[in-house]
């Protein structure tokens, strides 16, 4: 349906001052501080996680040495959502415009949509991480207590009692990093580096990794997180995660978040023959998601 003149009324009066609504600043590419983005140039993108070899056993004076298997662990797939938008100007409301063209100003609302869909699109993936409806390559959610290991067992992301940021719930999820292990149940050596908090969380934040002492005491004991450089890349705020007091703690795991652009963002704009109207279109596909659950810890808050 094509934006008509009965709808702008306003902008086709003489002695109209100004225009509003669509000129507000907006949050930009969060999705950048989460996730690393590659291309892509098929329907969906697949990433296997490998079981490796287990602990090296101790061989025995003339005895044989022993063979292991390494195998496939599972697959993680990446499925690319097409996203786009469109609006139409009627031929009559272009012509008789009196103080901007149109197809520019609408233009601009056009982009800040698509803008603000991949921003809750890439949220979307921490904002579900607890929920057991939408799983990973190893068949459980994203942050969980029970992540299932390919020779048996399980590793934990989460903490088994969940806990609100402070402190003590941060030197744990630390600490419980260090402590992961691969598919083998052999301990890896991975740290936390970033973390990841919507914005109701970004004062306790800044307090518990950038003062000299430690916070919310009245002990003269120095901030150990901060003294150790233990979250190098400190924290990040992302607005459109819809859990108050959830938290989530990156880590260097590789393979981790991942981004794949499948097709940029690009615009048309052409005539429709028939009515006149002016058409202007945004187009782009791309797909949000995680490898390797290994490279976040999760906490949904008490």
């Amino acid at each position: 349906m094509a934006i008509s003149r009965s709808q702008l009324a306003k902008e086709l009066e003489p002695g109209l001052n100004a225009l509003f609504g669509m000129e507000y600043n907006r949050y930009d590419d969060e999705h950048a501080e989460i996730f690393d983005t590659e291309t892509s140039d098929r329907a969906f993108e697949e990433e296997v996680m490998l079981s490796g070899f287990g602990n090296a056993p101790t061989k025995t004076e003339g005895a044989g040495v022993s063979f292991d298997d390494a195998n496939e662990a599972y697959t993680a797939r990446y499925t690319h959502e097409t996203v786009a938008l469109a609006f139409a100007l009627t031929e009559e409301a272009i012509e008789d415009n009196l103080y901007d063209r149109l197809g520019a100003r609408y233009t601009k609302a056009l982009a800040r949509s698509m803008a603000h869909s991949k921003q809750v699109k890439a949220a979307a993936v921490l904002n579900n991480a607890f929920n057991s409806s939408f799983t990973g390559g190893d068949g459980v959610e994203l942050c969980s207590t029970a992540h299932p290991l390919a020779q048996g067992g399980t590793f934990r992301n989460e903490p088994s009692t969940a806990a609100d940021l402070n402190e003590t719930s941060l030197e744990n999820a630390l600490i419980d990093i260090s402590a992961f292990v691969d598919e083998r149940n052999m301990i890896i050596a991975l740290r936390g580096t970033k973390l990841i908090i919507p914005p109701q969380l970004q004062f306790i934040a800044d307090r518990l990794l950038e003062s000299t002492l430690r916070p919310g005491t009245s002990d003269n004991d120095i901030n150990a997180t901060k003294n150790m450089g233990m979250v190098p890349e400190g924290y990040t705020v992302n607005h459109f995660l819809t859990d108050t007091d959830a938290f989530f703690l990156k880590t260097d795991a590789p393979n981790g978040f991942k981004h794949f652009e499948r097709s940029p963002m690009r615009t048309n704009m052409e005539a429709d023959f028939d009515t006149g109207n002016m058409r202007f279109k945004a187009r782009e596909r791309y797909s949000f998601g995680f490898s390797d659950p290994r490279c976040v810890f999760g906490s949904p808050g008490a």
